[in-house]
């Protein structure tokens, strides 16, 4: 089983990832992506303040499942912090790169995480294949 992460990018830049279990999501259009899960109501008026320092969030979003991390992206606070920085940048650009944001993401996610005394696992190597089977011939009698 592989897990993967789709990323829809709306034209006014907010986005939101799909888990893409087994490759599931690998035959859908970016465009089809986008109309599957179209921006909720809450997604508009759900502006934040840091709750660090109080300055507006450029973004909020729960950290990985069963962490109980909230993730904050404060211009503020975070622009120290390489990921962030990088992150920050691309969100304030005016021609943001779609192709650019998951690894923007992840690496802003891994940094935060990091940050919260958590570290991201490998990824699992590729289980060996199997020995091949090798076909015997009986003996010859003799």
């Amino acid at each position: 089983m592989s897990f993967t992460w789709r990323y829809v990018v709306r034209p006014d830049s907010s986005f939101c990832r799909v888990g893409n279990l087994d490759g599931s999501l690998d035959n859908i259009s970016d465009e089809e992506l986008a109309r599957l899960h179209p921006k909720r109501d809450e997604e508009e008026h759900s502006a934040q303040s840091c709750s660090r320092c109080g300055t507006d969030l450029l973004l909020h979003w729960h950290g990985p499942l069963m962490t109980g991390v909230w993730m904050e992206l404060c211009p503020a606070c975070d622009a120290h912090r390489a990921a962030a920085r990088a992150f920050i940048r691309w969100y304030r650009a005016p021609d943001r790169d779609p192709k650019a944001l998951p690894k923007l993401f992840e690496d802003w996610e891994t940094e935060t995480m990091h940050s919260h005394g958590w570290s991201r696992a490998p990824h699992p190597e590729a289980p060996p294949s199997p020995p091949s089977l090798l076909r015997l011939a009986p003996r010859g009698r003799g």
